[in-house]
C-alpha cells in the first residue's frame, strides 16, 4: 500500500493541531467552579454559573463579588474585581455577568475558606 505524500502531509498537519490543542487545554487547566478548593495555588480557568453578584460601593477598595454556583453565603467560588479594576470594563460587571456561564482565568487563592481568582480586567473574562 502506497501512501500519497500529500496525504501524508496532511494527516501529520491534522495531528500537530490536535497536539496542540491538546496541549493548550492542559496548560490552562479548565476547572469546574465547585471543583476550583482543588487547584488553590494554581494557575487556571474556572468555569461556571454566575448565580449572584455584589458591588460592595462603601467597603474598602470597592470589590465586586461573582459568585459562582451557589448565591452567597453558599457560593462555591468567587471572582473579585477591584475598584481600580473596574474602569477596564464597558458594563458594569455586577450586571453584565449575572446569570451567565462564565469562565475566569488567573491564580486561584482561597478567601475564608472559598477558592477565589482576582480579576484585573476584562480579558481574563469569558462567557461561553
Amino acid at each position: 500500500m502506497r501512501i500519497h505524500p500529500r496525504n501524508f502531509l496532511i494527516t501529520v498537519f491534522f495531528l500537530a493541531l490536535c497536539l496542540l490543542a491538546i496541549l493548550i487545554l492542559l496548560q490552562n487547566n479548565m476547572v469546574r467552579a465547585k471543583d476550583a478548593k482543588e487547584y488553590v495555588g494554581e494557575r487556571a480557568t474556572v468555569c461556571g454559573f454566575v448565580t449572584d453578584t455584589y458591588y460592595s460601593s462603601q467597603s474598602n477598595g470597592s470589590p465586586t463579588f461573582l459568585n459562582f454556583v451557589y448565591p452567597y453565603p453558599k457560593h462555591a467560588f468567587t471572582a473579585v474585581i477591584w475598584e481600580r479594576d473596574r474602569e477596564g470594563f464597558s458594563e458594569a460587571p455586577e450586571d453584565f455577568y449575572l446569570n451567565k456561564d462564565v469562565c475566569v482565568t488567573g491564580l486561584i487563592t482561597v478567601f475564608n475558606g472559598i477558592p477565589q481568582i482576582t480579576v484585573k480586567g476584562p480579558e481574563q473574562i469569558a462567557i461561553q
